[in-house]
């Protein structure tokens, strides 16, 4: 008698991206923002999260290893001078 075989059994990866919309920091984006991250967008840039400083909301994006920011007024700056940890 043979031993029964079982199948490989790998962990299920999502492969599905979030789509900005969906994204939790989406949501704290001014209308201004929102524009500027969809332009952004269509050059490969991805909504990576949202500061808050002195009570203005700073999205920043980031594309293969490049940074935007976009300020509360839909200003874009693809050379800011931020840190990243």
């Amino acid at each position: 008698m043979q031993p029964e075989m079982q199948p490989d059994m790998k962990p299920m990866v999502e492969r599905r991206k979030e789509t900005p919309e969906q994204s939790v920091w989406w949501n704290k984006l001014s209308l201004a923002q929102k524009f500027s991250a969809s332009s952004l967008g269509q050059f490969g840039y991805e909504l990576s999260f949202v500061r808050n400083e002195q009570g203005r909301s700073l999205a920043v994006l980031s594309c293969r290893g490049g940074i935007a920011v976009i300020s509360e007024d839909g200003e874009i700056n693809t050379s800011p001078n931020i840190k990243i940890r």
